[in-house]
């Protein structure tokens, strides 16, 4: 792709300055790009087609059945290879914006500080059929959204009002490249979505495929390598503020008791809040099993607006399992952490970590749980198949363990840890009447009313379980009563629409 200049001037191709802005969502007051529109003749939506950039920098339309172009005034700098893109393929494109006057607006400015001035704002650019002036939901319209969120995701270095933090979607689900033309456009167009030295490993995997040199097989290895990492979102490392007050209404919504937790957690959160950036160090919760731990990773992928990913510990069995395996091998393929980031879709996510004393307990040789130190220090992971150093800034790792003791020196100084005491007889009552009954009850459709335990019938099922650690059983026995439940209301007309459960009746079904 030839270099595209920075500004406009009589001897460039473009008409264009670069405005360099870091929003995260274009709209009317961070638009896209600004077209030349003095007699404001072009209508909200726009049907027309960009120039090839090697001939000029404007965008073709029919106005009043004739055809003109407009120049484009002002572009977003993450979009310049988009729009080279699109002006070569004469793709069709619907432009959805508005006509505005510079002096009426807050101004947004270029790197050398001149403000855009007044023309038509675009906030939307959809791929459309012109025959049908339809949008295109095939190929050129999915890789132009791709596009266009992932380059409005890269490099926010300005915090996000909270409302549009919340509204963004930056889920890149509906696309998913595999083939060589794709992944090809989309280094060109996304080169700013993609961290430098992926971006270079990117070019190498390509040249790779494309070299008469290289094994069939090597070059099917490296297209594969090349769709996992395209298809993963690169995010930096800055997270937006979020609400303390938000965070711990959630923790209270998803746990009971747990006052420690929760306090560190909401430390954390300001901590984010002023750095902007994760803590240095992950969390390890230490306790019984069925004390909920793995419930509190999952609140604090909800309070942090992040997909979660979760490793077994318990089923690794080598250290390959979690770095890869070479692509010497005819069946290479990537590692769990790898694989992790490939199921989140995002390079930021919560990786949990499941049962951390058990790594190793099926290991043939050494601890498998040695490879995730690189992952804990934040320093970057490098999988074997992949053979790219992979960013992990953006990872905010939680483990799960039984036994401290059987956790290395090492891994251990990698996580601030919290120890999770077992419930108390009147905690474990507390959370089965208001929580785990509760919840049960709601996702069957039944009232309060419809469904009935008398006190002593509670009493009794916290003395069944009296001798088991957690409240893992106890959701387990609410699950079984409610669904008993659901049963007699539908089938025994003697029920009046009201079950009552007492001592006697909780015994016999759960003894």
């Amino acid at each position: 792709m030839p270099q595209i200049p920075e500004s406009a001037g009589s001897k460039g191709e473009v008409s264009y300055q670069l405005l360099y802005q870091t929003n995260r969502q274009a709209d009317e007051r961070h638009p896209i790009m600004i077209l030349s529109d003095p007699m404001k003749r072009i209508p909200h939506h726009q049907v027309g087609a960009f120039t090839d950039p090697s001939r000029q920098t404007a965008f073709e339309m029919v106005y009043e059945g004739s055809a003109c172009s407009v120049k484009i005034l002002q572009l977003d700098r993450r979009f310049v290879n988009l729009l080279f893109w699109l002006g070569t393929g004469h793709i069709a494109v619907r432009l959805s914006g508005r006509h505005f006057t510079a002096s009426q607006e807050p101004p947004l400015r270029d790197r050398h500080g001149m403000a855009h001035v007044s023309g038509y704002a675009v906030y939307k650019i959809t791929a459309v059929d012109l025959n049908a002036n339809s949008i295109l939901q095939t190929a050129n319209n999915d890789f132009l959204q791709l596009v266009i969120r992932r380059m409005l995701a890269s490099n926010p270095k300005e915090a996000l009002p909270k409302e549009t933090a919340e509204e963004m979607d930056l889920s890149d689900q509906t696309m998913l490249m595999t083939d060589m033309p794709a992944m090809t456009d989309y280094i060109n167009c996304a080169q700013d979505a993609l961290p430098s030295n992926i971006l270079n490993w990117a070019r190498r995997q390509i040249a790779m495929v494309k070299s008469e040199s290289v094994s069939a097989e090597e070059q099917k290895h490296a297209q594969r390598a090349l769709s996992i990492m395209l298809n993963i979102q690169w995010q930096g490392s800055y997270f937006p503020p979020i609400d303390p007050a938000e965070a711990r209404q959630i923790l209270d919504e998803e746990l009971y008791g747990m006052e420690q937790v929760k306090q560190r957690i909401v430390e954390t959160i300001i901590q984010i809040n002023r750095t902007h950036t994760l803590p240095a160090y992950g969390l390890l919760l230490i306790g019984p099993a069925g004390t909920g731990k793995s419930r509190v990773a999952y609140a604090v992928a909800r309070i942090l607006k992040l997909p979660w990913t979760s490793l077994d510990m318990s089923a690794i069995r080598d250290t390959e399992a979690l770095t890869g395996s070479p692509r010497v091998y005819t069946n290479a393929k990537p590692g769990k952490i790898m694989e992790a980031f490939q199921q989140a879709g995002s390079s930021n996510l919560v990786f949990i970590i499941n049962e951390l004393d058990k790594a190793g307990i099926n290991a043939s040789s050494g601890n498998p749980a040695d490879a995730l130190l690189t992952l804990l220090d934040n320093i970057g992971f490098t999988d074997n198949y992949m053979e790219c150093m992979i960013p992990t800034s953006g990872v905010y790792p939680i483990a799960t363990a039984n036994d401290r003791e059987l956790i290395s020196a090492p891994l251990l100084t990698r996580f601030a840890q919290i120890d999770i005491p077992d419930y108390s007889p009147a905690e474990k009552k507390i959370i089965f009447r208001d929580y785990s009954l509760r919840k049960t009850m709601d996702r069957m459709g039944l009232s309060k009313s419809e469904v009935v335990f008398t006190e002593d019938a509670i009493e009794a099922i916290i003395d069944r379980y009296s001798n088991v650690s957690g409240v893992r059983d106890l959701e387990q026995a609410a699950e079984h009563l409610v669904a008993h439940a659901l049963y007699l209301l539908e089938t025994d007309s003697s029920a009046n629409d009201r079950v009552v459960y007492r001592a006697d009746d909780v015994r016999e079904l759960l003894f």
